[in-house]
């Protein structure tokens, strides 16, 4: 195995090793999600789940993103719209479950994204909780537990 992919393989370990190791078990972002990251939480942040947000017309307006990055010790979210465009409410939320150390939102009309919002890595017994909204439409899905 190369070298730059041992170490991609083992901050890959790492990383589900620090978030409780659920990570294995949830997918990224996929061909079934047309939004895109935007990298909107800065460098150093992997996308570890992606929350499609559904119309009524069966489209994805938009994807509530959870990053990680390792070295910060953080969370962050961020709801992505597929089509950027006129201003539009949309919202994002990141919070710990079953119990909250205090929600992070971002929520307003916007063009193309909500967010970032910023946590630190749950605490054990913890795990994530995070939703997103885009017009009326609504998402929300919870894991990475410690």
């Amino acid at each position: 195995m190369k070298s730059t992919r041992r170490k991609a393989a083992t901050a890959a370990v790492l990383t589900v090793a620090a978030l409780g190791g659920t990570l294995a078990a949830t997918a990224p972002a996929s061909a079934a999600t047309p939004t895109r990251y935007n990298g909107a939480c800065g460098t150093g942040y992997d996308v570890i789940r992606a929350t499609p947000i559904h119309s009524s017309q069966s489209t994805i307006p938009a994807t509530t993103f959870v990053t990680y990055n390792s070295s910060a010790g953080k969370v962050c979210a961020v709801t992505v719209r597929t089509n950027p465009g006129a201003r539009v409410f949309m919202e994002v939320t990141l919070d710990t479950w079953p119990y909250s150390s205090g929600q992070a939102k971002d929520s307003g009309s916007f063009t193309s994204y909500a967010g970032p919002v910023y946590k630190d890595v749950p605490d054990d017994g913890q795990c994530l909780t995070w939703s997103g909204s885009f017009d009326i439409y609504y998402n929300s899905d919870n894991g990475n537990c410690t």
